[in-house]
């Protein structure tokens, strides 16, 4: 992880999963110590996460109690995986989860990779803006949160856009946050080259900007993957990390944290855009070709067609030097 948001220094999830007969021992042992910012994951929480990563790679076996009772999951006690009070979790379950999921994908993706799956965008994309609206004379707190790209896998790309490994939770209209908050989503689109190059890349994470129409807001983020990229398995790139620009009267910086910061005062016309990660790639990109889609049209071709990237990296990456084709059909659309 980039940091707990308080000091800054990376947290580790470090994961040793043993196969014993029919069973699955996980020991997260190894990773951080408890840290003092909110990153902290109550015990509870690392199970969930580690359960979801199995249920990713064995989709087929039914949900019940019994499909659980092979997996043993040792308490990391003094690990920043197993919260005790008084330390601080107010971000574990949407940031730390995600990438203990990335850790159990990872690790089984060792033993089974014609099973696995690549890093996914693996955060939240917490974002927060509060302030004051003159026109209504209220008080206000936007909480607005983001997709991004999931990982390549055996059988194909990753999803675009897609919402957290740890949830179904669809992103909030734009329409409806401007009809209720003093804001404005200047832009909002696919963020090109964002996706891990591979036989199966990643998906690609979104690009969008929103503006403060009036008053005074604060604003705060809480994301992740901005320092370590969503990792690539069997020969793929990895994924592009998170990006964040805060624009202050006319000056633009970044969180010194990267995907983490609290504190900026933001006057009209002042904006922040975000750049959420891509999915790592799935195989050797040079083999992407080898699988067809609808009309026998090449992958890597129909992609550049469309933007996702430039001629240049298909070259670079897929080591591509055909035409484009001049214009995709509905259907491929």
């Amino acid at each position: 992880m980039d940091s707990d948001g308080v000091v800054d220094e990376p947290l580790w999830v470090r994961l040793d999963l043993e196969v014993r007969g029919s069973d699955l021992h996980f020991d997260f042992s190894r990773s951080s110590p408890a840290c003092r910012g909110p990153m902290n994951t109550p015990f509870a929480t690392t199970i969930s996460a580690a359960l979801i990563g199995v249920r990713h790679v064995f989709p087929e076996v039914p949900m019940n109690a019994g499909c659980f009772a092979p997996l043993h999951i040792a308490p990391p006690h003094g690990t920043f995986l197993h919260a005790e009070y008084p330390r601080p979790v107010a971000g574990a379950a949407a940031e730390c989860s995600q990438r203990v999921v990335e850790a159990v994908l990872g690790a089984l993706g060792k033993a089974v990779p014609h099973r696995a799956y690549a890093g996914a965008f693996g955060t939240a994309g917490n974002m927060s803006l509060g302030g004051y609206d003159p026109k209504h004379g209220r008080h206000f707190v936007m909480y607005y949160f983001s997709g991004g790209g999931y990982g390549g896998y055996w059988a194909g790309d990753g999803h675009t856009n897609a919402c957290a490994t740890i949830a179904f939770t669809q992103t909030q209209p734009f329409e409806i946050l401007e009809s209720h908050y003093p804001v404005l989503f200047e832009s909002a689109r696919l963020r090109e080259s964002s996706a891990g190059a591979g036989r199966f890349r990643g998906g690609f994470g979104i690009t969008y900007r929103v503006k403060l129409r009036r008053g005074e807001a604060t604003a705060a983020f809480m994301m992740e993957h901005g320092r370590f990229p969503p990792f690539a398995h069997a020969g793929g790139h990895s994924g592009a990390m998170a990006e964040i620009d805060v624009s202050q009267g006319g000056h633009v910086t970044q969180p010194p944290y990267v995907s983490k910061g609290a504190g900026y005062v933001l006057q009209p016309g002042d904006w922040i855009e975000v750049r959420t990660p891509g999915g790592g790639g799935w195989g050797d990109p040079r083999d992407r070709d080898s699988v067809r889609v609808a009309r026998d049209v090449a992958r890597v071709a129909r992609d550049v067609a469309r933007g996702y990237i430039t001629s240049a990296e298909a070259a670079a990456d897929y080591g591509f030097a055909g035409q484009t084709p001049g214009e995709a059909s509905s259907g491929e659309r």
